[in-house]
């Protein structure tokens, strides 16, 4: 009767067009099991197909070009089963891909106007203070002219972020600039999801910052901006922004005007994960030594629990 449709949640549908591993975790592999797990259907396409990520000593596969995307989308599209709520791209390195995936943006927001689409614009990042790129130059301008502009929530780092604005962040004050800027070209979600901000609470800590614009039905702009402050974890993880930006999917959709609470869930299970993937990388490696790239694969299956329902142990501060 009319009580069992009222229980059925409407299916939530996301794309997700990223890298896949045979072994581990990063890209679609990162992003599908913690989608599903909080109840979203998850249709993937993957970018590429590697036997594991580029950071271990030996990676072999194939990759998947524009015209091959186009195919699978066109596939979708002839069985009219080309509707989604939601989009997700993370790490991609050929700019006609790029290309062709803001066309099928596109594309799908015409098919559902409340669409949202979530990139991770994985560009680079910075060691030891200074910034580089890794992947060619020439995505850059694609992303800042081409991708941001359609996108609804980005996920960029501090070095991302000043990337795509032209801006340096030194200060918290320019952190909240930038993000101002980002939000005028297009998103009305933005996280910087790491900085080299000097964190409240010490120099163990990780400072994360987000902001959310919308626009009320008086056509009044209210901006929401919040910091979180997460212990920070002694190791190369491989997959962590594919996690968080599929985890920041979840909770925003299930928290839509309250991203101090959405971020606090999405850190909190980054710890969890990290945490336990730590401690049973060093368990693997053996006492006094370094885990290696397979030993630190995210203990994702492990932490079924703690992403389902993620005990908040990282609060966020509304600034």
């Amino acid at each position: 009767g009319a009580g069992v449709v009222m229980e059925l949640e409407r299916e939530c549908r996301v794309l997700s067009i990223q890298s896949h591993v045979v072994r581990g975790y990063v890209g679609n592999k990162a992003a599908t099991f913690p989608l599903q797990v909080l109840g979203f259907e998850v249709d993937t396409v993957n970018s590429v197909q590697f036997s594991n990520h580029t950071g271990y000593a030996h990676w072999k596969g194939q990759v998947l070009n524009s015209d091959e995307l186009h195919e699978l989308y066109e596939g979708l599209q002839l069985n009219k089963v080309n509707q989604y709520d939601y989009v997700l791209t993370g790490y991609t390195r050929d700019t006609s891909f790029l290309a062709m995936v803001v066309d099928i943006v596109q594309e799908l927001k015409q098919q559902n106007s409340n669409l949202v689409y979530v990139c991770d614009p994985v560009m680079g990042d910075k060691w030891n203070g200074e910034g580089s790129m890794y992947v060619p130059k020439d995505l850059l301008p694609v992303y800042r002219d081409k991708v941001v502009p359609v996108a609804d929530i980005i996920t960029p780092n501090q070095f991302e972020a000043e990337l795509l604005t032209g801006r340096k962040i030194h200060t918290e004050k320019e952190a909240l600039e930038v993000m101002d800027m980002l939000h005028a070209m297009g998103p009305e979600t933005v996280v910087i999801t790491s900085s080299d901000l000097q964190a409240p609470l010490g120099n163990d800590y990780l400072i994360a910052l987000g902001s959310h614009r919308k626009t009320k039905a008086d056509g009044t702009k209210m901006t929401q901006r919040i910091r979180v402050e997460s212990p920070k974890v002694d190791a190369v993880f491989v997959g962590t922004g594919d996690l968080f930006a599929a985890m920041l999917l979840a909770w925003t959709h299930k928290h839509p005007n309250n991203l101090k609470v959405a971020c606090e869930k999405t850190v909190s299970a980054m710890q969890h994960v990290l945490q336990r993937t730590i401690k049973s990388a060093k368990a693997q490696a053996g006492e006094g030594n370094k885990p290696n790239s397979a030993q630190l694969e995210l203990r994702m299956v492990q932490s079924k629990k703690d992403i389902e329902n993620p005990e908040i142990i990282v609060k966020a501060t509304v600034l």
